[in-house]
């Protein structure tokens, strides 16, 4: 996933070297820690199944793992940008800044990050989806 972002990246003339750096290292560590959380969905799901299961289960079940870690570490980071301007820990001022910044990071992540997932990313999650359906048989 860090190198469908970087090829991405490159391809758009995005940025500095050093930011898409910083994008893709994200990219790249979601991905890493998302694959074993999807792995274990996915043998959930599709335990006992036939190969058409457990490629659909490793399938949405690897993509929904890694958009969402992902996400998250970038909600992580866009939060700790802002948190010098919100108030003071634990406040109910705090709690509905950090709601509202992690829901608004979040949704930039979905409208601008998905696209750094193509081409490259479908088709590493299409090869592990066929790779897990084959382990299974």
């Amino acid at each position: 996933m860090g190198a469908s972002a970087l090829v991405t990246l490159f391809l758009d003339d995005w940025e500095t070297p050093a930011k898409i750096r910083i994008v893709t290292l994200l990219f790249a560590v979601g991905a890493a820690l998302a694959f074993p959380i999807g792995l274990f969905a996915a043998r959930l799901v599709s335990q006992g199944r036939r190969w058409e299961v457990a490629f659909a289960a490793a399938f949405v079940c690897l993509a929904a793992a890694t958009i969402g870690l992902t996400g998250g570490l970038f909600a992580l980071q866009y939060r700790s940008y802002y948190a010098e301007w919100h108030a003071p820990a634990f406040t109910h001022t705090w709690a509905l800044q950090f709601v509202f910044t992690t829901l608004i990071a979040l949704y930039q992540f979905v409208v601008l990050g998905i696209r750094l997932y193509f081409p490259l990313g479908f088709v590493a999650l299409f090869a592990a989806g066929v790779w897990f359906a084959r382990q299974q048989r």
